[in-house]
Formats: C-alpha cells, sequence, structure tokens
C-alpha cells in the first residue's frame, strides 16, 4: 500500500512539474534565445521548481552556516542522489547561474531547453568533452555566472546512496579562477525521491539542506586542489545521514 501511494505521489508531482513547464515555456522559449535574458531564464525556473515542489507537499528547512552574497559568483558543490536536487539547487543559487551535467540531458523533455542554452554538457568518460565543459565555464565564470555542479559525477545505483569519491575538475576550476566554492549537503532528498523516483515512488516531506560557509580559494595553488576536494567531501559527508 505505501508503494501504491508513493507511485501515485509521483504521478502528481509529475503533473505539476510538467503543468508549470507548459505554461511557462513560451517565455523559456524566449529567454533562452540570447544570453543576455539568461537571468530571466532562471527566475523562471525557480518559480517552476517552487511552485510543483510546494504543491506536492515538498518543503525546503535550510540551515545556512554562513549568508552568501547575492552579487558574488560562486561554484556550489553539491552530493545527488535525486532528481529534486536540480529543483533545489535553482531555489538555493544567488544572483545568475547554470549547471553542468550529462550529456544524457540533452534529450531530457524539460531539462533539455536548458542544457541546450545556458547550462552544460559533459560527456562521461571523454576527457575531451570534460575540456571543452569546463572551458565553457570558464567563460561563464568570467562574465558573473555561478556554476552548479555534483562533484559525484552521477547518481549511483546504489540504495541507500552512499556519497561517492569526487572528480577533480570543480576544485582545479575553482583554484584556476579563485572562485569561492559553497559545499551544500542535501540531506534527506533520496528519501523522498531517489534519482528520479521511479523505483521507490515519491513521496510529500520536509527536505534537510545544509549549506556550509563559502571556501576562499584566492590563495590557494592548483596543487593543492586534492586537499580542497577532500575537504569539501567531509564538509558534505558529515550533514549526511545515507542510512
Amino acid at each position: 500500500m505505501v508503494i501504491f501511494f508513493r507511485k501515485l505521489h509521483r504521478l502528481w508531482f509529475l503533473f505539476w512539474l510538467i503543468f508549470f513547464f507548459v505554461l511557462l515555456y513560451p517565455f523559456y522559449y524566449l529567454s533562452s534565445r540570447s544570453s543576455k535574458y539568461y537571468p530571466i531564464l532562471n527566475v523562471l525556473r525557480t518559480i517552476n521548481c517552487v511552485c510543483s515542489c510546494v504543491l506536492s507537499g515538498i518543503f525546503f528547512s535550510i540551515e545556512l552556516e554562513t549568508a552568501l552574497n547575492k552579487d558574488q559568483t560562486y561554484i556550489y558543490c553539491a552530493n545527488h542522489s535525486s532528481n529534486l536536487d536540480i529543483m533545489v539547487l535553482c531555489i538555493i543559487a544567488k544572483g545568475n547561474f547554470h549547471f553542468m551535467g550529462k550529456e544524457e540531458l540533452l534529450n531530457s523533455p524539460i531539462l533539455g531547453i536548458f542544457f541546450r542554452t545556458i547550462d552544460i554538457t559533459v560527456k562521461r568518460d571523454s576527457k575531451i568533452s570534460a575540456f571543452r565543459a569546463f572551458k565553457k565555464a570558464e567563460e561563464n565564470l568570467e562574465k558573473g555566472m555561478s556554476l552548479i555542479i555534483f562533484p559525484e559525477g552521477g547518481i549511483e545505483e546504489e540504495y541507500p546512496p552512499q556519497l561517492s569519491p569526487f572528480k577533480n575538475g570543480p576544485f582545479r576550476l575553482a583554484i584556476d579562477k579563485s572562485i569561492p566554492l559553497v559545499p551544500i549537503s542535501l540531506g534527506n532528498l533520496w528519501q523522498l525521491m531517489w534519482d528520479d523516483g521511479k523505483k521507490h515512488g515519491t513521496r510529500p516531506g520536509i527536505c534537510d539542506i545544509y549549506i556550509h560557509a563559502p571556501i576562499n580559494t584566492d590563495k590557494l595553488k592548483l596543487e593543492e586542489a586534492d586537499d580542497l576536494k577532500e575537504k569539501v567531501f567531509e564538509l558534505i559527508n558529515s550533514k549526511l545521514n545515507y542510512t
């Protein structure tokens, strides 16, 4: 019976997600035609995320270690176990921002319009694709667009999930461009919607989110990227409860 209601809730959640996506699509399309309208595109997708979640009974409890500066460019790094993660990061991110995600998202009926325009895709296990993706991210950061990235590189098939080792790219980029890095622990999102919710359904509830203080990287050297990666891993993992 529990599984039945969780499957039913997933359909309810998808209904609202698609409803607001269709409702906003003309504005999505217009604001995605030029980079000067990307801030509007981000506002629109944040509205889509908030409305879809709230009407599905999904709310947010956000603990902020230090206030973030809306005028500061950041690299946001978060653990990844749920499709809700993207929606939550849209709500958390300050100012103009963009995501980096897997190439398969280009084919997503909802996320495709973003990953063909404002966001960046990367092909897994391709060094050339990763190089091009991070060069594009560099350009966007220089324009004042914060980067949102999941350093695990994807959602693992293990359930309950565990925090997987991080990729090096975000940490080398943060040091190279002297961009503050914000670790984010998305505590229990996997319990509300693991992956896309197909296997275990979804349920209403409160998302526990902990935003760690930004880590300044302007005095770090590239040789310290591994140390930064381990520090961020430990910070994020310290606020998780994958049991």
